[in-house]
């Protein structure tokens, strides 16, 4: 499991970007990856996984 924070996050749209604790990489996530519901700033725990255009956060939950 990888630690970050939520960068950005339009609800709208349905995705975002989340910042990682360690590597301070950003990863994007849509919320088909969300566990729970996320905002700008909340600390939150993920998995990568390997998307069209890179890596992408999934099983997103608060932390």
């Amino acid at each position: 499991m990888n630690n970050g924070t939520v960068k950005f996050f339009n609800d709208s749209k349905g995705f975002g970007f989340i910042k990682d604790a360690e590597t301070n990489q950003e990863y994007f996530v849509h919320v088909s990856g969300l566990v729970h519901e996320i905002r700008e700033n909340d600390e939150v725990t993920f998995e990568l996984q390997e998307g069209r255009k890179g890596l992408n956060a999934i099983n997103v939950k608060r932390a």
